[in-house]
């Protein structure tokens, strides 16, 4: 009796074990130079590490997962992409009770990034289905869905340069979004930073062999566009003019969370979205094995909630953070922009925009000490 208890004991832990050894998942070493590359933690001089106090849910039910957020100052109208399909246009008026939210064109596959083009046009990284333009009547336009003979798998974010140039990212031409989990945990640079030449309808690829290529903005002197590289913890710009066309540099980096979309607001500061900290990830990110077994979970079991202290980093012209807004029950943030004294936050989660007024509920002064909480 007490071999067959034994026996039972141990059965689990033996097919755990087989299962790891026979699953096809085959995630790769993070390389050592980049995992060393990190030195201190940011210091961020102000902070609210409580952002859900005091803030508003705006389209409560109607905005599901709307992933980024582009405002047109004309019309005073918030343009988001949803889960089903659908870009909303949100009016910004009053209280979170009085904002209208408008069924504007499906565009039959998971909008992403949006930017305003120079016409009136507004152009859409959609994951499923590529670059995509949208005239001011709904008409939907293919531009771009590949580049060197490589689909896109996971059309992410997308901004527009002084010449109409649009710069975007493919965050994986290897994983869509449905899947884009695995991409983080495989280990292997399948994203790319591109553009599109609308006069010549040529796309190019700037950079290859990112981890994850997210977020993109172009600067404030539109010398140069800022892309994220969300495994990895960082922003890095691509110049467009200069004595340093086409070369890349680091923006910022060792941020306090995985960056998403990066958005610049006019007023002398970018806000990068960070979907949730770095905790676990900075650990999963060392040790393939690790990044197999959360696979596994996540493939057999359902995947495990571990996000938190998701929010917004906000960052100078230069990439020196300013301030950070994060709360321990806040994750999954893809999106943040200040419009006025708001801040609005995007999500690929939750079925609304969350604002937060900003001259009520600021971030206030950080001791040093406690510049980092990874």
């Amino acid at each position: 009796m007490a071999n067959i208890a034994i026996f039972i004991s141990i059965l689990p832990v033996v097919a755990a074990m087989l299962l790891y050894q026979i699953d096809p998942f085959d995630p790769a070493p993070y390389p050592d130079h980049e995992l060393t590359r990190n030195g201190e933690p940011l210091f961020i001089p102000k902070r609210n590490s409580h952002m859900l106090l005091g803030s508003e849910k705006i389209g409560y039910g109607e905005l599901p997962a709307p992933e980024d957020i582009a405002y047109d100052p004309k019309t005073g109208v918030i343009y988001t992409g949803c889960v089903d399909g659908w870009l909303r246009r949100v009016s910004l008026e009053g209280s979170a009770a009085d904002f209208v939210v408008e069924e504007w064109v499906n565009t039959g596959g998971r909008p992403l990034g949006i930017v305003h083009g120079i016409h009136g046009e507004v152009i859409v990284a959609d994951a499923d289905k590529g670059l995509l333009n949208i005239s001011r009547d709904g008409v939907i336009e293919l531009l771009t869905d590949e580049a060197d003979g490589l689909k896109f798998k996971l059309t992410d974010a997308v901004d527009i340069g002084p010449d109409g140039t649009l710069y975007f990212t493919d965050a994986s031409y290897k994983h869509n979004f449905k899947n884009h989990f695995e991409d983080f945990l495989e280990g292997r640079p399948n994203g790319r930073f591109l553009s599109y030449d609308p006069s010549t309808t040529q796309t190019q690829v700037l950079v290859k062999d990112l981890y994850f290529a997210n977020g993109v903005a172009l600067s404030a002197d539109q010398s140069f566009v800022i892309f994220c590289e969300t495994a990895m913890m960082r922003c890095k710009k691509y110049y467009i003019q200069g004595p340093n066309k086409g070369s890349v540099d680091i923006f910022v980096e060792n941020l306090p969370g995985l960056p998403d979309n990066i958005r610049y607001d006019g007023e002398g500061q970018y806000w990068i979205a960070l979907s949730t900290d770095t905790s676990v990830w900075k650990l999963a990110q060392r040790y393939p094995f690790i990044r197999k077994v959360i696979a596994m979970v996540d493939r057999y079991i359902g995947r495990p909630s571990t996000e938190k202290n998701g929010g917004v980093i906000a960052v100078d012209l230069d990439g020196k953070p300013t301030a950070h807004y994060y709360d321990s029950n806040f994750s999954l943030i893809s999106s943040g922009i200040k419009i006025g004294e708001h801040l609005y936050c995007g999500s690929i989660a939750r079925p609304y925009i969350i604002r937060l007024n900003l001259t009520q509920y600021p971030a206030t002064p950080a001791p040093s000490s406690s510049s980092s909480r990874n």
